[in-house]
């Protein structure tokens, strides 16, 4: 039975759809004003590896995800710049072409860390007359108030405020520093609609004039219209839950009175060299930086697996090449089973299966099912463990099927783990056109007693004379 930890009950609990056939999922996309770091894309790994789960229990899925191509402010308490205009100002770009061209290349990274994008995609732009009409109704229905900046969600109108994140608004307003907006009723009060300075680029017409949507209605909007008011999955990372998730359940449950999520579910954050990620601290790096550095995507795809999404990982070079490693060896390891024309018994595999099937459906717990993969490929070479390999990788995403290439790369000749390594980083090098870095690496190699040569097929590493 598959279970999944729920945010809102704080345990693990069955998972059914509603509709028992097809699960309505909705995840908090990217606001697309700047790259996507790696702290960002392991939320997008966790979201992919709940969508291959409920795929893996033969469940169909409508997904929605957002890209927030209106600029929200810097933020998420509606105070600071917005972010998009920044971005505008500093690159001289227009927002829309800055939302073009981040949103772009968000998608050839999840493309390249095999990260499947959910059935629909729903650009915030493209949705503001879905948001008009839900601050109106919030309107209408007594939960908001207007200022000389915009109009205000009223949370003492919601007892249920908190019910996500556990905060206590009492003890909120006990510690509030001087209030920035002075006409809020509350410090924890939240925009759903800002009026435009004259001057703002973004803005459309509404009932309160020109303006543009608070980065909450967004979601609450755009779930609404395709899931419905009530669907089984809200997915995001955990910077979410105190404000904009908690703000979001106050949106939807306002009007409907219904619970509108079934299961709130939640990654954890990325930490880097056991601190916080911070642009000022220069440690935000991209999947293009990884690849400057000589690593593939699916190395950091792996690096995150071995985690459990519910748990802080500590990103450090030390660790990801580690990763690359072990991936390196898992992939030339199954390459050799893929060779022998031997057979293992039905029952052990069977036995494999079971596990396999055990840990993913326990609340995810892919770094205990890639153990079951660590401990089948010790098994006597057989064509079979590759195959279970292909089977589990439908989870992990991380192109087993491919680990028949890797005999053909390294020859005849027994290569030690730590040329193949070196390889493995000379080939990424080469891909990211760091041909320094390839031509140092090649020496290295060569330093060891080994050559390695390339050709149409891949590349073959052969024994110095």
């Amino acid at each position: 039975m598959l279970r999944f930890y729920n945010t809102l009950s704080g345990k693990k609990e069955d998972f059914v759809p509603m509709d028992g056939k097809t699960v309505r999922m909705y995840s908090c996309g990217p606001t697309v004003y700047n790259y996507a770091h790696i702290g960002n894309l392991r939320t997008y790994v966790f979201m992919d590896l709940i969508r291959r789960t409920l795929r893996f229990e033969g469940y169909k899925l409508k997904g929605v995800m957002n890209i927030t191509d209106v600029g929200h402010l810097m933020a998420d308490s509606d105070d600071g710049e917005d972010k998009m205009a920044v971005a505008a100002r500093e690159q001289q770009l227009s927002p829309w072409e800055i939302a073009e061209k981040y949103a772009k290349v968000f998608f050839e990274d999840l493309k390249k860390l095999n990260i499947g994008t959910p059935e629909i995609i729903a650009k915030a732009t493209e949705h503001i007359p879905e948001m008009i009409a839900y601050v109106k109704a919030l309107e209408d229905a007594g939960f908001s108030y207007e200022t000389s900046d915009g109009i205000y969600f009223d949370i003492a109108r919601f007892p249920r405020y908190g019910c996500l994140s556990g905060a206590n608004l009492d003890d909120q307003l006990a510690g509030a520093r001087v209030e920035v907006n002075s006409e809020k009723r509350h410090p924890a009060d939240f925009a759903l609609w800002k009026k435009a300075d004259p001057r703002h680029i973004m803005q459309w017409d509404s009932p309160w004039g020109r303006g543009y949507p608070g980065w909450h209605i967004e979601c609450s909007a755009m779930s609404r219209k395709y899931l419905g008011e009530c669907f089984d999955i809200h997915s995001g990372g955990v910077d979410h839950i105190p404000i904009h998730h908690e703000n979001e359940i106050a949106q939807n449950e306002a009007i409907t009175g219904k619970q509108s999520v079934r299961f709130w579910m939640h990654g954890e954050f990325m930490l880097v060299d056991g601190g916080k990620m911070s642009k000022s601290l220069g440690n935000t790096y991209t999947i293009a930086d990884l690849e400057q550095k000589g690593y593939a995507p699916l190395d950091f795809r792996f690096f995150c697996l071995n985690t459990h999404y519910r748990k802080k990982l500590n990103f450090t070079f030390e660790g990801l090449s580690a990763a690359k490693t072990s991936r390196t060896r898992l992939m030339s390891q199954l390459g050799e089973h893929r060779l022998s024309s031997a057979s293992i018994d039905s029952g052990k595999l069977e036995n494999f299966r079971q596990a396999f099937r055990s840990a993913v459906e326990d609340d995810m717990n892919v770094p205990l099912a890639l153990g079951v993969l660590f401990t089948a490929i010790k098994e006597p070479k057989s064509k079979d463990i590759y195959e279970l390999a292909k089977e589990f990788d439908c989870i992990f995403g991380l192109d087993l099927d491919k680990a028949e290439a890797e005999q053909a790369k390294t020859g005849e000749i027994d290569v030690p783990e730590q040329i193949t390594a070196l390889c493995e980083e000379r080939k990424a090098a080469k891909k990211a056109k760091n041909y320094a870095l390839a031509d140092e690496l090649r020496a290295k190699i060569a330093a060891m007693g080994y050559s390695v040569i390339d050709t149409p097929q891949g590349y073959k590493v052969t024994k110095s004379e």
